[in-house]
């Protein structure tokens, strides 16, 4: 799922470091390029990595800085291309490889282990040369203006991958990812971080202790937001800048698909919950046996857009993040490359949208939740839960 499809799932970083002074895109570009993507198609290596363009995969040399240069986005993607041999073809030919040694040579009653060696290279290399890579390709967009990279792919081993990449590439630059304490430092009201940062459960700078220990925001968000799809009006106003005028109404609501999650000297049992919730009593009588909510769809309507997303509690990752889809109006006169923009610039309007309907959804339970009086609401949530 591209970045530019209707249907994404992203997960954010911030860029941290110093870059050099002058034109940042500019020095990126550079980057980009001299760690661009090469073909191993007519050789017999196994694995490249590199970046390419966003709208043209083929291409890795960046020559021309505006195809992935767009206002303050830089648009690039990351680009693996590995060969992979079956172990049971490998292991076809090695056999065949060894017997045929032992025919030229009936001196000996086994190959020996440094011919096996010789002979294993010389398979993988015969095989490897054979065989065609499997590409695959990660999209991701650079806010400068904001120092924030919006990332195509939720799986661990691509995001560590894309981080490694990235910081090897932009030397004096890393990227932190925007946990859930990050963002809620990003949107709390001004008069509560005092209070947020004493609800912060470690002193630890490091991100997987800070993620580990304030897992109770995303637990407490989604139950507060259950609680309030069933028994509030489901509307809130945009707080946080973006598209959206501030202060505009919006819709927000859990529905159709719930995770939950308990651990036992067992192991970790986990309840998927599915189907329209008329009252959430499945997923009300999971908690009252001591499961905790770990993800959520989530749905957020404005005016006649609808964007769905499965909300992983823990992280703040956005899975199947789907957005209204990209409207332009065509005439005989626009190019080709002038549609690529603007269709560009209307998907990540409309991406950035959603994800500032969110903040400002996150920012109102702040509100609520390091509030004095959230004892008492707490109390209130648990009574209703009890009420299952």
């Amino acid at each position: 799922m591209g970045i530019l499809n209707n249907t994404v799932s992203i997960c954010q970083f911030d860029v941290v470091g110093t870059p050099p002074s002058g034109d940042l895109a500019a020095w990126a570009v550079e980057n980009l390029a001299r760690n661009g993507f090469r073909s191993i198609e007519q050789t017999s290596e196994e694995l490249s990595i590199g970046w390419v363009r966003l709208d043209d995969p083929q291409d890795g040399s960046f020559a021309d800085e505006t195809a992935c240069r767009h206002d303050h986005y830089l648009a690039f993607s990351l680009r693996r291309d590995q060969r992979r041999l079956p172990a049971t073809l490998f292991k076809a030919y090695f056999d065949q490889a060894q017997e045929e040694f032992l025919a030229v040579n009936p001196s000996f009653n086994k190959v020996p282990k440094k011919k096996r060696d010789d002979l294993r290279e010389a398979v993988r290399g015969m095989l490897l040369a054979r065989t065609l890579p499997t590409p695959a390709i990660y999209n991701a967009v650079w806010d400068t203006r904001r120092n924030r990279v919006t990332f195509a792919s939720l799986s661990k081993n691509v995001v560590d991958l894309f981080v490694d990449h990235f910081n090897k590439t932009f030397e004096g630059l890393r990227l932190v990812p925007v946990h859930p304490m990050v963002r809620a430092a990003e949107v709390v009201d001004e008069g509560l971080r005092a209070q947020l940062r004493a609800a912060n459960r470690t002193t630890s700078e490091a991100v997987l202790e800070q993620i580990e220990a304030n897992q109770w925001l995303g637990r407490d968000f989604l139950l507060w937001l259950m609680h309030e799809t069933m028994n509030a009006g489901n509307t809130y106003a945009v707080k946080r800048p973006g598209p959206a005028a501030q202060g505009d109404g919006f819709v927000a609501y859990l529905n159709d698909r719930l995770q939950l999650a308990a651990s036992s000297e067992h192991g970790v049992q986990k309840v998927s919950v599915s189907g329209p919730q008329d009252n959430f009593s499945e997923v009300r009588t999971a908690l009252q046996s001591g499961k905790d909510m770990l993800e959520a769809i989530l749905f957020l309507e404005k005016d006649e857009l609808l964007w769905k997303v499965t909300l992983k509690g823990e992280l703040f990752h956005f899975a199947s993040l789907k957005s209204p889809a990209v409207t332009l109006e065509k005439d005989d006169l626009t190019d080709p490359q002038s549609e690529r923009q603007a269709i560009f610039y209307e998907r990540m309007a409309l991406l950035e949208q959603g994800l500032q309907l969110f903040d400002s959804l996150f920012a109102r339970f702040l509100t609520e939740r390091l509030a004095p009086t959230w004892a008492s609401r707490e109390q209130d949530i648990r009574g209703w839960l009890d009420a299952a």
